[in-house]
């Protein structure tokens, strides 16, 4: 681990690069593995009856383990959507949309980019991005079992 600091008007610059792997574990890694095949899953709590995307592996509201396992839909509705307009290390060259989608089927939303949306004008590309926009999920042809497997566009 490196790190550089320097004061400055009583405020610490610094930088941190640090490597790491990590166990996904088994609900993550089911998840994971599933899109590589392009499929999305989530996690159901049969007390509940709650279905969880990113999948959890326990309900937040029975406190019991999610015991099963559903497809979510390939399409869904914008709950909360922003367009990207400053620069972040290691994301795409803004400007760049991020919406959290509550595909069909599933009870909570995840978030994700939007692509094919142009973003030249951002007032009216986010007036497109409206809560209860239908969207689409597509699959990249190259799947890693990564988020980045898939993005949403607009339906």
């Amino acid at each position: 681990m490196t790190t550089t600091q320097a004061v400055d008007d009583d405020v610490i610059h610094g930088e941190w690069h640090v490597r790491y792997t990590y166990s996904v574990g088994k609900v993550a890694g089911t998840f994971f593995a599933a899109l590589r095949e392009g499929r999305i899953l989530a996690s159901r709590c049969s007390d509940s009856g709650l279905v969880y995307l990113p999948p959890r592996a326990y309900c937040e509201r029975s406190f019991q383990p999610c015991d099963g396992w559903v497809e979510a839909g390939l399409a869904g509705e914008i709950e909360a959507a922003t367009i990207v307009t400053a620069a972040f290390e290691h994301l795409p060259p803004p400007p760049y949309a991020i919406a959290y989608v509550r595909l069909d089927g599933v009870s909570t939303a995840m978030v994700n980019f939007v692509r094919g949306l142009a973003l030249s004008d951002v007032p009216a590309a986010a007036a497109r991005l409206r809560p209860g926009t239908r969207v689409n999920v597509v699959f990249g042809a190259q799947r890693a079992g990564r988020i980045t497997d898939f993005h949403y566009e607009l339906a």
